[in-house]
């Protein structure tokens, strides 16, 4: 029994430390895709994540894309707004989708990947800081 509840622990606790480095990484992404909006509007097609975002300072989730700045896509999204800035969460979404997103987070083995796609950044005129030119991709 001490071995289960000790397992138990464990779970949540690590459940915990990568729903704040989730926290974390989308937060310096929204900073640097946004740093002079005051208000970041962002549209999820995932409600179990809306509890990652609401958390984060400058951050309001809204319940209609067309009020959003961003778009955080978790599942496949057929035909996406063409004026809308698009990010994909998720490895399927990103390679979908690839041709309209700035660029995708997802979870590879355990590991947090980040890219950011240069063609779409320009179409989109965002610049991103020294920081994050490293997860800048010319082509996928």
């Amino acid at each position: 029994m001490k071995k289960l509840i000790i397992t138990l622990i464990a779970s949540v606790m690590l459940f915990a430390s990568a729903t704040e480095k989730e926290r974390a990484i989308y937060k310096t992404i929204l900073n640097a895709i946004f740093p002079d909006k005051k208000v970041i509007y962002v549209w999820l097609d995932n409600p179990k994540k809306r509890a990652i975002f609401e958390k984060i300072d400058r951050v309001k989730v809204v319940k209609n894309d067309k009020d959003a700045d961003i778009l955080i896509l978790y599942n496949s999204f057929d035909n996406p707004p063409e004026n809308k800035i698009i990010f994909a969460d998720g490895y399927l979404v990103f390679e979908h989708l690839k041709d309209k997103l700035v660029g995708g987070f997802y979870w590879q083995k355990g590991r947090p990947n980040l890219i950011f796609l240069k063609k779409n950044l320009k179409d989109h005129n965002i610049s991103l800081p020294k920081s994050l030119k490293e997860y800048i991709e010319d082509d996928m």
